[in-house]
């Protein structure tokens, strides 16, 4: 009876999968199934289609999903029937490993892995050589081999992929080669042996049109909807991988040792470009990556370059790496550096990655999210480590000679803290040992230049992540630095004609979908519900600027505004990315925003400049330039794009300060300019930034009056330039506010509460404004960061909270040594006393390392006299003698450092007149 009722439920089974099999390789089918099992994971609904498997005396329900309603129907009879056995036998149905992992693969990515976490921690073993290395590498050998056919089938099949072409190289001269035969490294070799060496990496631009597609799944995820440009064809090995079809003339980064795919030009990069920085350390991550394995087992999940060094996460349950572990990675990294191993690329299905990595829930989770069906990717193989990439990397692991293990630390699976918690192992490598020697003495330099050091051994500030994490509690003298900084920038603000406003630090959340941060900047902000009405305490000041505009009636003659505001700002930071003051979640900024006309971008651009300027050189910073142009995704008219480029160019030539381009690198609202200042340890830093900015007025609809504004009040018709520019305009900001709305809401344009406002065109009369956002410190509290850093806490003078203590050579000059410290403190000059009963050589040696600018010892002779004797902290061989008057002079001038004296009268000059 058993048998004949079992019998029965395998057949009706199979008879349900034979008439819905075809259904369950239909994407809509698969789709639909996904998103009813994730709807309803809680309550575990009967499946589509199940089969019984008998084992041990135990039934395993193995539950696949389809959308076939006959599937359903067999499927609740089999239940029943099932039910009924399992009650006569007293048995228990329990779940198949193989069923939780494939409902596993329908969770959404940012849910916690949960139960199935549970289970790998259970059949995760740590320990050297786990078994699926060897498992991996006999798949990835016939992988390799059946690739291999296919490929010289093709390649015979097709004389056209196996054609001569040209390669021309930097200096115009031109090499012959053959397609998807010759390589890079053979051009480089043709050259020179000495370049082929040096060179990492290739950056080849092709003169026609070759199939680049491939998906990546480290970099970022394809958007929903979008589809290629064109339809994948079947390509032979040694493919460079991108994300989308390349334009023709789009330069990529190429294996030195993968076979060119057509005619094109070429340039070898060596380690002194970025780009091939980043493939070094690329491929370094990869060896970090194999050593891991190797020694501890685990789950690798990803291992991306840095801007400098690399990382790798590994999970590895309970257990954790300390620096004990060190040497051995290191010891481990060094024995592949010596086998010299090659880096082999192979491009490979969706389904064949899925079984490569099968035995990793993490990598399998990144290809089902990453990849769509019917796609490729690729991975490369050094040694025996094998994993998803899509390079490019150096052509052997010989070439990074000299590795360290920075430091180790807990990371989140997708920097979700809900997630399971992962080990992070930092590294660096160079082509030379005396390159990472000179590099870890760097660090150790860095190390005692660290801002989180200096701030709490001088007494600046402290962090208390219990009561306010990513915020700084300033204590007095911090306090005086932070205040002493803006008041600064408040003066040149006087001097260069800008309002300081005062805005809210809380907005409705209406402000915020007009201006798009509410649809694209949410999850950054602290939002709440006050009256059942959503409320956000700003990120940035630039929509109450608008508002503000909006306020002020503005005409032609009074542009340029220029609203500067030092309001709080609040964004909300994962607490894992929180470091001292260079990331936090509250802190200002000497934010301002210029509203102009076009034809003052140029002038307002330009006295920019000369703003930066003066206050990086002020503190001894050097600095780069960068034009970032038109994106391809952009608003607005490109007539409008092309005049504001020019007008940055022309801004940025007549600063006669040399800069580079960055072209496509621009803001999808505008072009912009960037600076970098490098401190005195040559790290780079970017503060100030220029940007021009088309979408926020056609989004607030910003408008002012314009030259024909009273003939139109007057009944006249306008016919002048202002007149024709606004005809041009009305059209412009009509198709910019719409493409700007498209770029907030979507490609789909859905009308949700979130879309943004529908574009408003220009009243007669008035013209668009265009608003240029403008930083120069950028965060005060990060500006306050780098510096400590540049200067090791050995402030200037006039920002410095300990300007000059007195000491008294013993207690009989303690009134006298009041006295001296009470006249400085009344001309506000920040001096200090120290009247305690340590020996002048303790205390000297004490003022020396709260780093005082002066040290003022008064003792007989300087009591008599009417004197102090001063000690510079940057000059200690120097002792002079001075009075009080003349110290009062000298502090005073000290204090001089805006670009223009203030509290004094300057001569007038006339002006010539005009002709």
């Amino acid at each position: 009876m058993r048998r004949t009722v079992m019998s029965l439920c395998v057949l009706l089974t199979n008879t349900c999968n034979n008439l819905h099999a075809p259904l369950l390789y239909k994407p809509s089918a698969r789709r639909a199934c996904s998103v009813a099992h994730s709807n309803d994971s809680q309550r575990r609904l009967p499946s589509c289609n199940t089969r019984w498997v008998k084992k041990k005396n135990a039934l395993y329900l193995n539950q696949l999903w389809s959308s076939s309603i006959c599937s359903c129907i067999c499927s609740c009879i089999c239940s029943c029937i099932c039910n009924s056995i399992c009650s006569w036998r007293r048995s228990t149905i329990k779940v198949s490993k193989l069923a939780f992992k494939r409902m596993a693969c329908t969770t959404s990515v940012d849910q916690p892995q949960g139960d199935l976490m549970e289970r790998l921690k259970q059949k995760l073993v740590v320990g050297e050589n786990p078994a699926f290395i060897q498992e991996r590498l006999a798949k990835y050998n016939a992988l390799k081999e059946k690739k291999r056919i296919e490929r010289e089938e093709l390649l015979k099949s097709d004389p056209q992929l196996t054609r001569s072409i040209t390669v021309q190289l930097l200096d115009g001269s031109v090499r012959e080669g053959q397609c998807n035969v010759t390589t890079p490294f053979q051009i480089a070799s043709s050259i020179s042996k000495r370049l082929a060496e040096d060179s990492l990496v290739a950056r080849v631009t092709y003169v026609e049109r070759v199939d680049l597609e491939l998906c990546d799944v480290e970099e970022g995820e394809q958007p929903e909807g979008e589809q290629p440009q064109q339809e994948q064809t079947q390509q032979p090995e040694g493919e460079q991988p991108r994300k989308a079809a390349e334009p023709v003339e789009a330069p990529v980064l190429w294996d030195m040792g993968a076979p060119l795919l057509g005619s094109c030009k070429i340039e070898f990069l060596n380690v002194e470009h970025e780009e091939a920085k980043k493939a070094f350390w690329h491929s370094s991550a990869h060896i970090l990556g194999s050593s891991l394995e190797k020694l501890f087992g685990g789950y690798l999940t990803i291992g991306p370059p840095l801007k400098e060094g690399f990382y790798y996460d590994i999970y590895l349950g309970d257990f954790s790496i300390t620096n004990e572990h060190y040497k051995k990675v290191e010891d481990e990294f060094s024995k592949l550096i010596k086998e010299n191993a090659e880096f082999e690329k192979l491009i490979c299905t969706k389904e064949e990655v899925m079984d490569l990595f099968q035995y990793n829930p993490f990598k399998l989770e990144l290809i089902r999210t990453k990849i769509p069906e019917g796609k490729k990717t690729s991975v490369y193989k050094c040694g025996n480590f094998i994993d998803l990439c899509l390079g490019p990397h150096i052509k052997s692991t010989g070439k990074a000679k000299a590795f360290k293990v920075l430091k180790n630390s807990a990371a989140y699976w997708l920097g979700n803290k809900n997630n399971e918690s992962l080990q992070r192992v930092y590294g660096i490598t160079f082509q030379k040992k005396t390159e990472l020697n000179d590099y870890l003495n760097f660090l150790e330099e860095a190390k005692k230049r660290d801002h989180r050091n200096v701030g709490k051994k001088l007494h600046f500030f402290f962090f208390d992540k219990d009561t306010s994490p990513g915020s700084c509690f300033w204590l007095p003298h911090g306090a005086k630095i932070y205040n002493k900084l803006i008041d600064f920038v408040r003066r040149e603000y006087r001097i260069r004609l800008y309002d300081e406003v005062i805005t809210p630090n809380v907005f409705s959340c209406d402000l915020w979908r007009t201006s798009g941060h509410y649809q694209n900047y949410k999850d950054c902000m602290f939002i709440f519900n006050v009256e059942q009405k959503e409320w956000g305490m700003k990120p940035m000041n630039c929509p109450g600027h608008c508002v503000m505009f909006k306020q002020l009636n503005a005409s032609y003659r009074s542009l340029p505004i220029r609203l500067a505001d030092f309001g709080v700002l609040h964004r909300n930071e994962i607490s894992g990315s929180l470091s001292g003051l260079t990331r936090v979640r509250r802190f200002q900024q000497d934010d301002s925003h210029i509203f102009c006309t076009f034809e003052q971008i140029k002038e307002e651009v330009l006295g920019t400049l000369h703003f930066i300027f003066f206050i990086y050189d002020l503190f001894g910073f050097k600095y780069e330039l960068f034009l970032s142009t038109r994106p391809k995704k952009f608003i607005g008219n490109i007539s409008t794009w092309d005049f504001a480029e020019q007008a940055l160019k022309d801004a940025l030539n007549s600063a006669n300060i040399p800069w580079k381009l960055n072209e496509g690198d621009g803001a999808f609202y505008g072009p912009k300019i960037d600076i970098l200042l490098k401190d005195s340890i040559n790290r780079t830093h970017q503060c100030g930034t220029i940007q021009l900015d088309f979408q926020l007025p056609c989004r607030f609809n910003l408008q002012y009056k314009n030259r024909d504004f009273g003939a139109l009040a007057e009944g006249g018709d306008g016919e002048g330039a202002a007149a024709k520019r606004e005809e041009e305009v009305g059209a412009e900001v009509a198709a910019g506010a719409a493409d700007a709305t498209d770029a907030a809401n979507g490609a789909n344009g859905a009308n949700t509460a979130d879309a943004a406002p529908a574009a408003e065109l220009l009243k007669r009369g008035f013209d668009r404004p265009v608003i240029i956002h403008r930083a120069i410190l950028g965060s005060v509290e990060r500006f306050v960061a780098i510096l400590i850093e540049h200067t090791a806490g050995k402030l200037p003078f006039w920002i410095s909270p300990r300007q000059a203590i007195v000491l008294p050579v013993s207690d009989k000059f303690n009134d006298y040594a009041h006295y001296v410290h009470q006249t400085l403190n009344n001309h506000l000059f920040d001096v200090e006393i120290d009247t305690s009963l340590n020996t002048l050589n303790k205390k000297i040696r004490e003022a020396q390392l709260n780093q005082f600018n002066f040290i003022l010892v008064v003792g007989e002779k300087e009591l008599t006299t009417n004197t102090v004797t001063v000690r510079n902290r940057d000059d200690q061989n120097n002792h002079e003698v001075c009075s009080l008057e003349e110290l009062i002079a000298r502090f005073g001038k000290l204090l001089e450092v805006n670009s223009k004296p203030f509290n004094r009268v300057e001569p007038f000059q006339r002006s010539a007149p005009t002709q």
